[in-house]
């Protein structure tokens, strides 16, 4: 299995700083301040970015156990937030909550729950992140 690699670089002091980064393969570059983490100012950060790879990594993992499962889905869409806040005066991401809605000709409700929750234990990204105190979600059949 593939190694995937990226980079970061931060240029000056914190508050009045600028930073950038950047996938190895190209696919994504982004600069980022202290301004658009810690102030919600526009822009992109890194819970943006672990938000993103949650989001991408569930959605393949629901698809994969859907297939598995014998009902492929046609359509998966995974919206994940990234929460960071302050917990004893150090910035900490304290929630990540996953929003899905899929499209699986042939199942109901209850099973599309039951293969996210599974998928939610399972992805690789979800079995990263499972120091984050709460991660929630809420799977919607179409």
């Amino acid at each position: 299995m593939p190694t995937s690699q990226a980079s970061a670089v931060w240029e000056g002091k914190l508050k009045d700083g600028k930073g950038s980064f950047k996938a190895a393969s190209g696919a994504f570059t982004g600069p980022y301040t202290f301004a658009t983490r810690f102030e919600g100012k526009k822009g992109t950060n890194p819970e943006e970015l672990i938000a993103a790879a949650h989001a991408a990594c569930f959605s393949m993992a629901l698809s994969a156990g859907l297939e598995k499962a014998g009902k492929p889905a046609t359509r998966v869409q995974t919206d994940a937030a990234c929460t960071l806040e302050m917990v004893n005066g150090t910035p900490t991401i304290t929630k990540m909550e996953l929003r899905v809605r899929g499209k699986v000709p042939g199942l109901d409700q209850a099973g599309f729950q039951k293969a996210a929750e599974e998928a939610k234990t399972g992805c690789p990204v979800s079995r990263a992140l499972k120091g984050i105190p709460q991660i929630t979600l809420a799977a919607q059949l179409e």
